[in-house]
């Protein structure tokens, strides 16, 4: 394909270039000025080739209109439950993310009347240096990079898991791999380190899902709203289409955009008195006072043993009337805590732990999911 479009290419530019008065000027030797750092570069497949070979089915097309449209009424505050994304810190065993999944279908059939719960599917991963960079880059965890096969398989995973009647939460760190997603992903959260990236912004400017900001991992949280303010107007934006193609592209803006409390390097920022301020300085900019709240990263100091805690205190502001929190993040997985893995022998990991952050275990997640449930039951008393 590639190749067509290259002999096309040559057959056509001569002639716009006289058009535009530009004289040919022979081969100029580029040797040192293009490439330089690259080391290969091979064809990956197209959003439109992987969307043909993996289409959606009505279930789980179903389960992602059905969800993007509870969640939208809950952060409108239209929906009186909570939205609680609940998941493994990145997913890197599809084979463990579907039994995981099951578990949240029951959960979900348990608390629907109180909780709208999403299972959150990181296949890309933020790192602050060097590290494993998430399933989509490498899904054989042993530093193949194979992309496209990491690509395909991370469809493959969420058309599975929404088939199951469980929708599903991304976290974007690429401008291309959302479309291989498309119509799959229900919440769409951007990370701490990307909440500042023009960028960033614009692009989810254009998505179909709901999309937070998280606020910065120095704790800024005037960076998370700066973030909302710009996703939710409309845009012009350099990006590709379904078949790889450099477009043009106009958003509407994504007025679901909300601020996401994760806790900051000094410290948590869950509290009452943090929600508080958070509400000020969201109505100071004219935004809905909405907020949902991360029990892990810096609000639990990336211990998994304090998400419990973290949740037990979101729950008594939300039984006593806290209205502001629309939703609350759990990491969460089959084995609590986490592993390091080894890209030499990947075979070794043990089934059902993470590899990347900590998380705590499905009983440990039920017991959490009930008491959410019954502040909301509390809230709405």
């Amino acid at each position: 394909m590639n190749a067509q479009i290259d002999d096309t290419l040559s057959d056509l530019l001569p002639g716009v270039r006289r058009q535009l008065g530009l004289a040919p000027d022979g081969d100029v030797d580029l040797s040192g000025l293009v490439n330089a750092r690259i080391t290969g570069l091979s064809v990956v497949v197209t959003p439109a080739a992987v969307a043909t070979v993996v289409p959606l089915s009505a279930a789980s097309a179903a389960t992602t209109g059905a969800a993007r449209r509870a969640v939208t009424r809950i952060l409108t505050g239209d929906d009186d439950r909570l939205v609680v994304i609940a998941g493994p810190c990145s997913i890197h065993d599809p084979a463990a993310a579907l039994e995981y999944a099951a578990f949240l279908a029951r959960m979900r059939e348990r608390h629907g009347g109180d909780l709208e719960i999403l299972m959150r599917t990181y296949t890309e991963k933020p790192r602050t240096e060097v590290d494993w960079k998430g399933f989509a880059y490498d899904p054989f965890l042993d530093g193949s990079s194979r992309i496209s096969v990491g690509l395909v398989a991370t469809r493959m995973l969420m058309a599975r898991i929404t088939d199951l009647g469980v929708p599903v939460a991304a976290e974007p760190l690429n401008a291309l791999t959302p479309q291989y997603v498309n119509g799959l992903v229900t919440y769409n959260g951007v990370g701490a380190r990307n909440v500042t990236d023009q960028t960033a912004r614009e692009r989810v400017s254009g998505f179909s899902s709901v999309v937070g900001f998280k606020n910065s991992p120095e704790g800024s949280i005037d960076a998370a709203i700066s973030a909302v303010l710009t996703a939710r107007a409309p845009h012009e934006f350099l990006g590709v289409d379904a078949h790889g193609v450099s477009a043009q592209l106009s958003t509407t803006g994504n007025d679901t955009g909300h601020v996401i409390l994760r806790g900051a390097k000094d410290g948590p920022n869950y509290s009452a008195a943090h929600v508080a301020e958070t509400r000020r300085r969201l109505a100071a900019r004219g935004l809905p006072e909405v907020v949902v709240v991360d029990a892990s990263h810096g609000n639990s100091l990336k211990d998994h043993r304090r998400q419990p805690g973290v949740v037990r205190d979101l729950a008594g502001q939300v039984a006593g009337g806290e209205s502001a929190i629309r939703g609350v993040m759990i990491e969460s997985h089959l084995v609590a805590g986490r592993q390091d893995l080894d890209q030499r022998h990947p075979e070794r990991l043990e089934y059902g732990l993470s590899v990347t952050d900590s998380c705590v275990d499905p009983a440990t997640t039920e017991d959490m999911l009930a008491e959410l449930a019954g502040a909301v039951r509390a809230r709405r008393g």
